[in-house]
């Protein structure tokens, strides 16, 4: 039974949101709109989403957004402002600390993902690149030949992104165990999408001639992303981060044959060489449009599933299993709608994910222009659940 906060609204002001005590239905705690409560102090507690990735019974799924700190925050575009340029925004430590907490601040998720981009490494890797406002990724010299990929270096973090290692161990101070402190990486086959195609591509037809007609010199491509990212990861848990998510975003353009020769190795390689230095961090895996994946996602050996919203949720809970969890899936859309319409969404995505195992999320990232209210109230909702 999920038991949400709608029953108590005529106890206190109407512009309230009340939240029931996880220890007594009776009690009732209150802030005012926009806000999130305080989560209560974990100094010694692990936190609520490592906890629910664990199989550990937990009283509410944990919550938090994909791309929760961005350009739908003021407070974001009071910096891009002043800083309009997003590499600095991504590769300055106080910066990267500043937006990685804003969404703290207001809403209190469960989990605090850091601010950076996937294509953060490349520059250490001998591959110039950057993202430019109202275009996106660049890449200046295209990667097509066993030249170039030669020319790709080994990523070794501590030496080309510090900042990042830094701005981890800050945030795991402030946020001080309240949320997991969330670190992410690109997946090779993602990864090696943008550097072929010199971007982003609608219809990714470089990187499936390199596949198709030189295969050859995309796994050497993808053996040095593999490596690079596993890397990346292990510095990032080492630095702070209690959980890492993959972004294999361009994985779904492959068929499933082609995934598991392009994608799926090379994941796996991933997580086994990190399961092996840091056994006990949850890794998460998330690719848009996954539907006709995702059993082969399971087999990469994650603890999590990210679904987009494409797929249903108890669907997906049936094909992945008992043993991995799930994460999403709302339709960021939806954060357009309604408050009532956004509580329905939020109400049926946890229904079909039972209890357990399951991190609350959108499909995808948050939309440009999305309402902020409407984002508060999607955590007012979600915190107020209760298994």
């Amino acid at each position: 039974m999920l038991c949400v906060n709608t029953a108590f609204t005529s106890f206190v002001p109407t512009n309230s949101t009340c939240v029931l005590s996880s220890k007594s239905r009776t009690q009732i705690s209150c802030t005012l709109p926009g806000t999130v409560a305080e989560p209560k102090s974990t100094a010694t507690a692990e936190p609520l989403l490592l906890n629910a990735v664990r199989g550990i019974d937990v009283d509410r799924p944990p919550v938090w957004l994909m791309r929760q700190a961005g350009r739908y925050m003021k407070s974001y575009q009071t910096i891009c402002e002043k800083y309009p340029s997003f590499r600095e925004r991504s590769e300055n430590v106080d910066l990267v600390v500043e937006i990685s907490l804003q969404p703290w601040h207001v809403f209190k998720p469960d989990g605090v993902i850091l601010f950076s981009d996937i294509l953060t490494p490349l520059s250490g890797m001998n591959i110039p690149f950057d993202i430019v406002k109202g275009k996106g990724p660049v890449i200046f010299d295209p990667i097509h030949t066993a030249a170039q990929v030669d020319e790709v270096r080994e990523f070794i973090p501590e030496d080309s992104v510090p900042y990042v290692g830094e701005a981890l161990t800050i945030l795991r101070k402030e946020v001080d165990n309240k949320a997991a402190v969330l670190g992410f990486v690109g997946a090779p086959f993602t990864l090696a999408s943008y550097v072929v195609e010199g971007g982003s591509s609608k219809n990714f037809s470089k990187i499936k001639r390199l596949a198709f007609s030189e295969s050859k010199i995309l796994h050497s491509l993808l053996q040095k992303f593999t490596k690079s990212m596993a890397r990346y990861i292990q510095y990032q848990a080492d630095n702070g981060a209690q959980a890492v998510q993959i972004f294999d975003s361009w994985a779904t353009e492959l068929s499933p044959v082609d995934f598991e020769e392009f994608s799926l190795p090379y994941l796996k390689q991933i997580i086994d060489t990190v399961k092996k230095s840091h056994p006990k961090l949850p890794l998460i895996l998330y690719a848009s449009g996954s539907g006709g994946l995702l059993e082969r996602l399971a087999l990469t050996g994650v603890d999590v599933v990210s679904l987009d919203w494409t797929v249903d949720m108890a669907d997906g809970r049936r094909r992945l299993g008992p043993n991995i969890a799930v994460q999403g899936n709302v339709d960021p859309g939806v954060l357009f709608g309604s408050k009532e319409f956004i509580t329905d969404r939020i109400n049926d995505t946890v229904r079909k994910a039972g209890r357990g195992k399951h991190i609350l999320n959108l499909g995808h990232g948050i939309k440009v222009g999305t309402p902020e209210e409407n984002v508060a109230h999607f955590f007012e909702v979600a915190k107020s659940i209760r298994y």
